[in-house]
């Protein structure tokens, strides 16, 4: 009896131990895992208008493959310094992001990026050559790769020809962001770099080199501007341009054409004086949780499939050759705008291109010092406006009521 006792504990111990990892299997499987995704807004085909809604395809595309369920936290940002700002502090942990070069350059010097393993993005084979190894500018340690890119262009002008006169012989210059005839009708990036970059490349001056005399030059220039300018802006650009409501702004390539589908009045140059050359690329922040999932994310992205619906919808260049190949992107281009191609693939070489790079320390103060004396004394300078108009208003108020009291005092007495 102990003998069989004994062997009846062992059985039952090793169905224990059996049950529990079949349960434990059953739960892993059931379990959803998240990844978090920090994008641009705008920036991805999300299922609207009868595109692929990617996100929710990468899940169902991962549970086909792994078994497993993943579900896509998907949130946006307006600029490159929002983003930076959120993750440097801490207050938010993500799997993937989109910075532009630039800010990679930076979050690679400040240690926030984990280097990519490159093997398990097989579609990085699909990237064009011209955006891999020593081409890539913005990363300086060559035995890494910290970023995959996802879309680039160019910085030029978007203005409304139904308000803007054919024959103004500021249309090809930066110089119409300063025209006076479209006062109340000018549109500013509402970011420092951007900014400042409209009118550092309008006075000729190197982005990246500029002295600090050029930069004070360049503030001048935009405190001239804040008299024209409607408004600082980034994403509500969309509508403002659409609707009519403004007449001239500075923006994105692929945006134009996104804008152009529903306003054709809207027409787009890249300024002669020179532009700004950008890259978007995903990265994976050092603080991720699920990198290997990010890693699948990625790969996912330089899908042909997948590739084509984001350039369709977000309108910008892909640098995937697969998606320049395609014939049903290049005829979805070619819909929306005869000259698309062109605007995104076909640039002059004789408009100057200069891309940002990441400014050292003291630059990086002395930008933002000079990107708040603008925007504190744009505030200051409106606030006295409307100050001085609502005490104007009162003292004629006062001189009005004074005029008429003496009058019929003058009545009474006569």
């Amino acid at each position: 009896m102990k003998r069989f006792g004994f062997w009846y504990a062992v059985l039952t111990l090793l169905l224990t131990l059996l049950c529990v990892g079949i349960f434990s299997s059953c739960s892993s499987a059931g379990e959803t895992q998240t990844l978090y995704v920090y994008n641009w807004g705008e920036y991805i085909s999300d299922g609207s208008e009868d595109s692929l809604d990617v996100n929710r395809a990468f899940e169902e595309y991962y549970f086909q493959k792994y078994g497993k369920k993943v579900s896509v936290n998907y949130s946006t940002y307006s600029s490159n310094e929002d983003m930076y700002a959120k993750i440097s502090s801490g207050a938010a942990t993500y799997d993937v992001i989109v910075p532009s070069d630039y800010m990679i350059q930076r979050m690679v010097a400040e240690d926030m990026l984990a280097p990519l393993d490159l093997s398990k993005i097989p579609n990085y084979a699909d990237i064009d050559d011209a955006f891999k190894g020593e081409n890539v500018y913005y990363e300086d340690d060559t035995d890494n790769v910290y970023s995959v890119p996802y879309f680039y262009g160019m910085v030029g002008v978007i203005y409304n020809a139904s308000i803007v006169a054919e024959d103004d012989a500021q249309i090809g210059s930066w110089e119409l962001l300063w025209d006076t005839d479209y006062t109340g009708d000018i549109l500013q990036f509402n970011n420092s770099r951007d900014a400042f970059g409209t009118a550092l490349y309008y006075l000729g001056y190197d982005v990246n080199e500029a002295t600090e005399a050029e930069w004070r030059e360049a503030l001048e220039l935009l405190k001239r501007q804040k008299d024209v300018v409607q408004g600082y802006v980034m994403d509500e650009i969309f509508n403002k341009m659409k609707s009519g409501s403004a007449a001239v702004a500075a923006y994105y390539a692929g945006d134009f054409l996104s804008m152009y589908e529903d306003n054709e009045d809207l027409s787009f140059f890249y300024p002669k004086e020179g532009t700004n050359f950008y890259m978007d690329a995903m990265c994976i922040p050092n603080s991720s949780k699920n990198y290997d999932l990010a890693l699948e994310y990625i790969n996912f992205m330089c899908q042909e499939d997948v590739g084509v619906a984001n350039a369709i919808y977000t309108y910008y260049a892909s640098p995937l050759t697969t998606v320049r190949n395609s014939t049903e992107y290049q005829e979805a281009m070619m819909e929306t705008h005869e000259g698309a191609m062109e605007i995104l693939y076909g640039v002059d070489d004789e408009i100057p291109r200069q891309a940002y790079l990441n400014l050292s320390p003291e630059r990086l103060t002395l930008l933002n010092d000079l990107w708040e004396e603008l925007k504190v004394e744009s505030s200051i300078g409106v606030g006295i406006k409307v100050a001085c108009a609502v005490i104007l208003g009162s003292l004629v108020v006062l001189v009005v009521a004074n005029v008429i009291k003496k009058r019929r005092w003058a009545k009474l007495y006569d």
